[in-house]
């Protein structure tokens, strides 16, 4: 009884630690984004060179350093077009490297975390989140991923590497992908206040963030499709190709009206948003734009 007691108390002084070393402190600003600095938030399968070429303007043009990570894809190795790499390279990227360790201690030193001084851009691949958060939250190297924004570069992701710049980590769980409310609920924070799912539509996880929102009711809800992306400047965000990003924020927009519609109560409702479609982060609503008349259409 002796030996299991002591077992339990170092299980929780060790849970306790990782605790202790969770993510960086989220920062004090009045946006929900980064205050400089873009964020690039893919919903899974990127296959559009759009999407990667925009990424590469934003760090700044073929020549700015990107950084990609391929940690949570979870391989015991990864080559040079890891998360990416290749695609960047052949789209003209002259300085992309892969960045990679599943040791936080290492990703606490000067010596893995250095190429990130001088990035420009960062992209997460895909995989699993938590081992993201296992191998570089409070380390040296999630303070530089940080600091990319606040020269002005680009923070991007596709898959777990969207749900990761959520503050809120939807889908954290160690066991299994299907639980919305894991063992891992902090992101990275680079967006606030708001949890991001992806591959929604493909997987049919249209309604999966309710699970999230009936505990954490204060959140931004954001469900990203498949070769989708959710650009994020301050409180601007814009749906940039792809096919739809879901909005959560507990009311109701259509391009064609919703006078006439009968609409569920706000804890169980969302939106489309398309290609073009502009969202306020701060003021949670849709940026209504001159839109053509779809009122008439079938």
């Amino acid at each position: 009884m002796k030996g299991i007691i002591q077992s339990s108390i170092l299980a929780l002084a060790a849970q306790a630690a990782l605790v202790a070393a969770g993510p960086v402190t989220e920062r004090q600003t009045q946006y929900a984004g980064p205050e400089n600095g873009t964020l690039v938030i893919i919903g899974g399968n990127a296959q559009d060179d759009a999407i990667y070429q925009r990424i590469i303007d934003l760090a700044g043009g073929p020549d700015a350093p990107i950084i990609t990570i391929p940690t949570a894809d979870g391989a015991p190795t990864y080559d040079d077009n890891a998360a990416s790499a290749g695609t960047f390279r052949r789209l003209g990227a002259t300085n992309v490297t892969v960045l990679h360790t599943y040791d936080p201690k290492v990703a606490d030193t000067e010596e893995f975390a250095a190429p990130l001084r001088t990035a420009k851009g960062v992209f997460f691949g895909g995989g699993r989140q938590w081992r993201l958060v296992d191998a570089y939250a409070g380390t040296l190297t999630e303070r530089l991923f940080h600091e990319v924004l606040d020269r002005g570069g680009v923070v991007s992701g596709s898959s777990a590497g969207a749900s990761i710049q959520g503050s809120f980590l939807a889908r954290g769980d160690t066991a299994t992908n299907q639980i919305l409310v894991g063992d891992h609920q902090v992101g990275f924070g680079f967006l606030k206040n708001a949890a991001i799912d992806q591959h929604v539509l493909v997987r049919g996880r249209q309604f999966d963030m309710f699970d999230i929102l009936k505990v954490r009711p204060e959140l931004l809800g954001i469900a990203i499709d498949e070769n989708t992306a959710l650009i994020v400047s301050k409180n601007d965000a814009e749906v940039f190709r792809g096919t739809y990003v879901i909005i959560y924020d507990g009311g109701f927009w259509s391009r064609e009206g919703s006078e006439l519609k009968h609409l569920p109560d706000s804890s169980s409702i969302f939106y489309f948003l398309k290609d073009g479609d502009k969202y306020d982060l701060g003021k949670r609503q849709v940026v209504v734009q001159d839109l053509p008349d779809e009122s008439a259409e079938l």
